[in-house]
């Protein structure tokens, strides 16, 4: 049973399927629930196109209902109630629950070498399909269908700017995962607040930055209403917040409406890095107006980067390993893919 689960979540991790057939698709009835958290933006567009098109290709026979703001579960949850078999699909961050997914918090380590979208695609395709990341999902009854495939991280922030690496000690901020402890090496204490909580949480003053995919989820969660300054270059890492289906869900689909959820992940990807760009057309000027943009030399970045890069790497290897996590093949796993993806 274990061993086709694993088959199954692998090829739906590892396919590269051909064109989004141009026929319609015969079948039953079947309706999906997909869970995410805050409004339809950017981050969305991906699932967003999938439930667009499976409903226009199947003659509204196969749905996918996207529940937006924590409709039908809180963001920390999601992986639960797919394990619960609450809905068939969702989206769901690593760093939320570390415990939970140890291997896959490898992604959110910081300065990982994701030079762009595209090279971060690979990775994450090729991550996913790894025996152990099949497995760790399958705990949880989820196989991890495709990437968020989120930006760089930025902060956003109120009260005193961070001009220099120095300035960041002592404040409270929202980094998750491995950013989360690249900032503490800075001094600063991180905190993982969730994506629908940060808005609250900067204007109270509980935390005093906040990072976000740059630019869209800042513009997207309103940060920018309420921030003084944000970081225009500091580009530490992203958060691996992947799509998940219910193993159950997807063993109980027709196989022609597997092919055709399959063959639109291509689609998914481009209407994701789409997004993204027009996000940054339009929300980069208006920071620029409205915000004090903050850039650090080359020198400061190489700092950065040399005292919270590979020492933050290596304590999550030693402190993964030790969970039975084949941390540094991970690791390297996703360095060498970024390096082939890169020269193509």
């Amino acid at each position: 049973m274990r061993k086709s689960i694993i088959a199954l979540a692998v090829a739906a991790a590892t396919a590269w399927p051909l064109a989004v057939p141009a026929q319609d698709v015969k079948g039953p009835k079947v309706a999906w629930n997909y869970s995410v958290w805050g409004n339809s933006r950017a981050f969305t567009r991906g699932i967003e196109l999938m439930a667009k098109e499976v409903a226009a290709k199947t003659g509204g026979n196969f749905t996918i209902k996207v529940a937006y703001a924590d409709q039908l579960s809180p963001g920390r949850e999601n992986l639960d109630n797919i394990k619960l078999g609450a809905f068939e699909g969702a989206m769901f961050c690593a760093s939320y629950h570390p415990g939970k997914n140890p291997g896959m918090t490898a992604l959110d380590l910081p300065f990982l070498p994701l030079e762009n979208l595209d090279v971060a695609q690979a990775v994450y395709e090729k991550f996913y399909a790894h025996p152990f990341i099949v497995k760790e999902m399958a705990k949880w009854n989820a196989m991890a269908f495709m990437a968020g495939l989120l930006p760089q991280y930025e902060f956003m922030g109120t009260g005193e700017p961070p001009m220099k690496l120095e300035d960041w000690k002592g404040k409270r901020v929202r980094a998750l995962g491995g950013l989360g402890e690249a900032m503490r090496i800075l001094g600063a204490n991180p905190t993982t607040v969730t994506a629908a909580e940060v808005y609250t949480s900067l204007d109270r003053g509980t935390v005093d930055a906040a990072s976000f995919p740059f630019s869209y989820a800042h513009a997207a969660f309103k940060l920018n209403e309420i921030s003084k300054w944000y970081t225009a270059n500091l580009s530490p890492g992203a958060v691996n917040c992947p799509t998940v289906f219910s193993i159950t869900a997807w063993k109980a689909l027709p196989p022609q409406y597997q092919t055709l959820v399959t063959n639109l992940k291509p689609a998914a990807y481009d209407a994701l890095k789409q997004a993204y760009k027009a996000a940054d057309e339009k929300w980069i000027p208006v920071f620029q107006k409205t915000l004090k943009p903050i850039t650090y030399t080359q020198a400061e970045l190489d700092r950065f980067q040399k005292i919270a890069g590979k020492p933050v790497w290596d304590k999550w290897v030693k402190d993964n390993a030790a969970k039975g996590v084949p941390a540094q093949e991970l690791v390297d796993l996703i360095v060498a893919t970024a390096k082939s993806a890169s020269r193509k």
